[in-house]
């Protein structure tokens, strides 16, 4: 019997970080999918990509949103919705602070133009911009091809 749950517990353990990752990929075509490398939007940017990464890591954006716009409790690499073009940001940076400046509806801070003038948010939006998808391909994640590998050989 405990040579069976050392065989096991290992499988499972994998299978929790690998079911994830496939989710993610079956959905790679669907919008808020973070599977594929979505390019960001073509609009044009007026900001500034170098002074967005200082502004990015000083007001903390990183801490939910992640160093590279894909991990964190709010990843957007290829969720462009709000980030569609410069003014879609600013508006909606704007529409938050405006609606609900006391009880925002989720925890990212309120930025009216006073605490984030239109300027520095130009430049945060042009340096989230710069941001690339990385995950890989599901064919180069070897913990799951040998998962696979595995399941095939026991299939036989």
């Amino acid at each position: 019997m405990k040579s069976i749950s050392r065989i096991w517990f290992p499988m499972v353990a994998l299978a929790g970080l690998v079911i994830p990752i496939l989710v993610l990929h079956a959905q790679g075509g669907r919008a808020g999918s973070l599977a594929k490398n979505v390019a960001p939007p073509t609009s044009p940017v007026t900001g500034n990509a170098a002074t967005g990464k200082g502004l990015y890591y000083s007001f903390g954006c990183y801490a939910c949103h992640g160093y590279n716009g894909e991990t964190g409790a709010r990843p957007f690499v290829g969720r462009w919705g709000n980030l569609s073009t410069e003014q879609a940001f600013i508006t909606f940076l704007r529409g938050r602070a405006n609606v609900a400046p006391l009880t925002p509806s989720t925890s990212m801070p309120n930025f009216g133009e006073a605490s984030l003038p239109d300027k520095q948010a130009k430049d945060i939006y042009a340096y989230i911009r710069t941001f690339k998808s990385s995950a890989p391909d599901v064919k180069d994640i070897p913990a799951f091809n040998a998962i696979l590998e595995g399941a095939k050989q026991r299939k036989e």
